[in-house]
């Protein structure tokens, strides 16, 4: 890859990209990619650690203080390198003028989305931990559910939901958890507030688990009580939508392609305008990466990528409803990772 693009070495400091080329889960570390070799430079807390997750997949360069400067001496031993390439959307403004400060005597070319690209493709090692990150935030949310009911607050509900999470042998929660009632859940990224949850009210739920570094990332929406002839007319659309592109997506396709399975089910009914964003994303050690299945997205889902299907239908004063599930994609189709939401949830 490097090759095709022209690069001699890259700087890698997105610490996923780190993790996924050398194993490393330290949050400090800078790594070197030059020739065939790997070179990663971390402080002294981390040096039993890299030792231990790294191993020989990289020449490991530990530091009391300064990475960078140990970095820059480490790239002196390989001159020359003529052209390094470095990670324009990880690089701050303050590292940038290191590179400067450095007089680094390679050409420094920022690059976007290289290690990126190869994270798409999932090992099967890597979807049989999101497989059982989506199991275990499944059995956590059938936990929380029992505590959904009129009277307790949003707060409440997310607090029950990753205690069950943590429980159940989640590292950490991948985003902050989304639990939205009555007219709130009309915003697709809600924050979750103090709100008490009445009866009739729809409640949106949105959470994750992480496993082995890995994310798995669902929405369920509940009801609380028996829905009303709108509640469930929504619902059953956003449920048909989600299903028909669970059945047809599939690996080759093009993130357009693949989000205009669910937007043209949701358009012909006269919801387009209320379905606001992106069909899903892609999953794996960050819950938002590579591919996009998104309307803008002309590229290709890659071959065992592994992407969120998370149709909706959000209409300001009234409520929204979302449905969303990770599934793996191949050549024949998608394979469900998650248990997949179907009959509409009443409580209480």
């Amino acid at each position: 890859m490097l090759e095709s693009e022209g690069l001699d070495g890259l700087i890698v400091t997105h610490l996923p990209n780190v993790r996924y080329l050398t194993g490393f889960t330290g949050s400090a570390a800078v790594l070197f990619l030059l020739g065939t070799e790997l070179v990663l430079i971390s402080d002294f807390r981390y040096r039993t650690q890299a030792e231990s997750e790294v191993g020989e997949a990289a020449r490991i360069e530990i530091v009391s203080s300064d990475v960078w400067g140990r970095a820059w001496r480490v790239l002196g031993e390989y001159h020359p390198v003529p052209t390094l390439g470095f990670e324009a959307d990880a690089v701050t403004v303050q590292t940038a003028q290191r590179f400067d400060a450095a007089e680094v005597r390679s050409t420094l070319r920022p690059v976007v989305g290289l290690v990126e690209r190869l994270r798409a493709a999932k090992h099967p090692s890597e979807v049989a931990a999101i497989r059982e990150a989506a199991r275990l935030a499944t059995d956590a949310f059938e936990d929380a559910v029992r505590h959904i009911r009129p009277g307790v607050t949003e707060r409440e509900v997310a607090a029950q939901l990753e205690y069950a999470l943590r429980l159940r042998g989640s590292e950490w929660h991948p985003f902050a958890t989304i639990v939205a009632s009555g007219k709130r859940s009309a915003l697709p990224h809600a924050r979750t507030g103090t709100r008490r949850i009445e009866a009739g009210d729809l409640v949106l739920v949105d959470f994750g688990a992480q496993l082995d570094g890995y994310c798995a990332d669902l929405s369920r929406t509940v009801v609380i009580g028996r829905p009303d002839e709108r509640q469930r007319t929504i619902y059953d659309l956003v449920r048909e939508a989600q299903r028909g592109a669970l059945s047809a997506i599939r690996a080759g396709m093009t993130g357009q392609e693949a989000d205009a399975l669910a937007r043209s089910v949701i358009a012909s009914r006269g919801f387009g305008d209320a379905f606001g964003h992106s069909l899903g994303h892609g999953l794996g050690l960050e819950v938002h990466e590579a591919p996009r299945v998104s309307a803008t997205n002309e590229d290709t889902l890659p071959e065992n990528a592994v992407v969120t299907i998370e149709p909706g239908i959000y209409l300001p004063g009234w409520g929204g409803i979302r449905i969303e599930d990770d599934v793996h994609l191949t050549a024949e189709g998608a394979v469900l990772l998650s248990d997949g939401q179907t009959e509409f949830r009443e409580l209480g």
